[in-house]
């Protein structure tokens, strides 16, 4: 693997985090929408976001992810007509059926999150396959907690040796301290960062950004 491989950073909720991370070079920006989250936005911030992230695409090629747990029909439609997401992330717990329905209603492509903890967890997988048009793996949130965005990692040696039929993002507790280490160990399409980049707890640093992509992006084996 060459330096060939996309970082998204999600959670801005900032003018200047966004254009921090697209300066420097994400190829994914993740807007949240969900309200229990620190990163959470509405749904007219993040169209005062997108709007910004689009303004840069004259110039860098950036996708904007709208990441939802588990939204309904309503939720969907008031994100899509208000952001223009280039993808959809569902970071909740959507069936297989469910995930092909929302591609079916918003002709958008799809980002399947997956918790992993066990080997178990990967049995799930050719069905999500089947229907998502990228695959992510994230640590496995403890009951009652956030969906994600947790600063936790998991075993990553649980991905060695694994391939799939859709590209895939490795997420959990990615940091600029340990990204080096996972690139190592493991082939993914992209990295996610969250947490790991941040200042405090919702609150993006940019030179945690900037160090994060730096570091990705000049990754060689």
């Amino acid at each position: 693997m060459s330096g060939g491989v996309k970082v998204k950073i999600c959670g801005l909720k900032d003018i200047a985090n966004l254009d921090a991370a697209i300066d420097h070079g994400a190829d994914f920006i993740g807007l949240v929408f969900f309200p229990g989250s620190p990163r959470h936005v509405t749904v007219e911030e993040a169209a005062r976001l997108a709007k910004h992230i689009k303004g840069w695409m004259v110039s860098k090629k950036v996708s904007v992810v709208a990441l939802l747990v588990d939204p309904d029909d309503v939720m969907l439609e008031q994100v899509i007509e208000a952001v223009s997401p280039d993808m959809i992330q569902l970071h909740g717990s959507e069936t297989p059926e469910r995930v092909w329905s929302v591609k079916e209603r918003t002709k958008i492509p799809i980002i399947k999150a997956l918790a992993v903890s066990s080997e178990s967890d990967f049995n799930i997988v050719p069905d999500y396959e089947a229907v998502a048009d990228w695959l992510l793996f994230d640590a496995k949130p403890a009951p009652g907690g956030l969906p994600g965005g947790t600063g936790k990692s998991f075993d990553w040696s649980l991905l060695q040796g694994r391939s799939f039929s859709r590209p895939w993002m490795l997420s959990g507790g990615l940091t600029p301290e340990n990204v080096r280490a996972a690139l190592g160990l493991l082939s993914p399409d992209a990295v996610d960062v969250s947490s790991g980049v941040e200042a405090a707890r919702g609150v993006k640093d940019p030179a945690k950004i900037r160090a994060f992509l730096e570091l990705v992006k000049g990754f060689s084996v």
